[in-house]
């Protein structure tokens, strides 16, 4: 049983493609960010369909962390060839090595945090003045705050309360030399509308949004999988379990649930059914209360 409607969809997918047109009509140099979540997916997807027949007429970011399940950049590369987008890969490890930031020490060491520098550092490189991001406002409080437009100053960070407003969807590009925007396609989506929309327009996604086996350990009541990034602590035995996840991410940080959905329709109901969000599988937006927006303040998409 179909549970979308799709006259919703179109209308967030219209309202979508009409920010993407207006980010590379204000913008001298755009980029679409991708994580090759779903979230994502579903951009570099609407950005495909905004511009046909012609070629998408801005590269995608991906900022590798080096942590990256091995599914995701799989999909990453196949994706990226089946669009014709031109990738630009920003590495965490060449941050690392030239002494840009410095690598976290422990058993809950996580590369995430680091993205930002690496994140600032290829917007200068390549002087992009907006940044598409697949950020909604379900997910997240402090991404509750952002406006559309997001702007960004020329330091590449972000002040909740010095944003500027959008009435009837006008959007304000203007900026001063040396700083950006941060710009959020699909702000009013929610996380079953990205789902009911990859059914709808029948996107491939990676596998690990499915149900699968997998090794992992239990980790203060978080599932993560067994990687060479994660030390086992002692009480941590490796296990394999039936697990699939809802969000894409930095290994040591992005925990699984359990599930059997092996199905888009199975992943719907499941999400449907679900009491907790699926940022609540990130460790790493549980570092403190306003985790998220620490990182955000500091120019993290």
């Amino acid at each position: 049983m179909q549970l979308y409607n799709l006259d919703h969809l179109r209308d967030l997918e219209a309202e979508s493609i009409y920010i993407i047109r207006e980010t590379a009509a204000q913008f001298e140099r755009p980029a679409l960010l991708f994580s090759g979540g779903k979230d994502s997916i579903v951009m570099s997807h609407m950005a495909r369909k905004a511009f046909y027949p012609a070629k998408i007429p801005f590269p995608c970011v991906h900022i590798d962390t080096g942590h990256n399940f091995p599914e995701t950049i799989e999909y990453r590369d196949m994706w990226m060839k089946e669009i014709g987008a031109n990738l630009i890969v920003g590495h965490v490890q060449d941050s690392i090595d030239t002494g840009r930031v410095k690598e976290e020490k422990g058993p809950n060491a996580s590369r995430n945090a680091l993205q930002t520098v690496t994140l600032l550092d290829t917007i200068a490189a390549n002087k992009f003045d907006a940044c598409m991001g697949g950020a909604r406002r379900d997910e997240e409080k402090a991404r509750a705050k952002e406006r559309i437009f997001s702007h960004r100053d020329e330091f590449g960070q972000w002040d909740p309360k010095n944003q500027r407003p959008e009435l009837w969807m006008l959007l304000n590009g203007k900026k001063s030399v040396g700083e950006n925007f941060r710009v959020f396609p699909i702000s009013n989506w929610t996380e079953m509308d990205v789902w009911m929309y990859i059914v709808a327009e029948n996107i491939p996604i990676p596998s690990i949004y499915f149900s699968h086996q997998r090794e992992v350990i239990d980790r203060d009541g978080m599932m993560l999988a067994t990687s060479d990034f994660i030390i086992p602590g002692p009480n941590e035995m490796p296990r394999k379990e039936i697990v699939r996840y809802r969000t894409v991410g930095d290994m040591t940080c992005t925990g699984a649930v359990f599930s059997t959905a092996s199905t888009l329709q199975e992943v719907i109901d499941e999400i449907s059914a679900s009491r907790t969000t699926e940022r609540g599988t990130r460790s790493d937006d549980k570092r403190s209360e306003a985790a998220m927006e620490d990182r955000k303040k500091a120019g993290y998409f």
